[in-house]
């Protein structure tokens, strides 16, 4: 059986999530739901109106994270979810960063 912990289980991405994102309580519900998942990482507003998030962890909890921007929070609408593979270092924990 294989450690679920092990580097090799392990994916690290950066999303960037388009459509009505701003305003719409985004970024705190992706820290709800990373840290639900047990994921490190970051998430900010961007100037162009998107939210650039930052996942890594688990996985299948990536992929899950992935799957749930799609969603979001009841007021957001979605048109594009951009994943982009990451090889960045990411310290324990998720955290709420200041718009670039």
């Amino acid at each position: 059986m294989s450690d679920p912990n092990s580097t090799s289980n392990l994916k690290t991405v950066r999303v960037v999530i388009k459509g009505r994102v701003q305003g719409v309580s985004y970024r705190g519900w992706t820290v709800d739901n990373a840290t639900e998942l047990d994921l490190s990482g970051w998430v900010r507003n961007r100037k162009d109106g998107t939210v650039e998030a930052m996942f890594s962890g688990n996985h299948e909890k990536v992929l899950e994270m992935e799957r749930r921007c799609w969603v979001g929070p009841p007021a957001a609408k979605v048109t594009t979810v951009d994943v982009n593979a990451c090889d960045e270092d990411m310290a324990p924990g998720f955290e709420c960063r200041l718009t670039v």
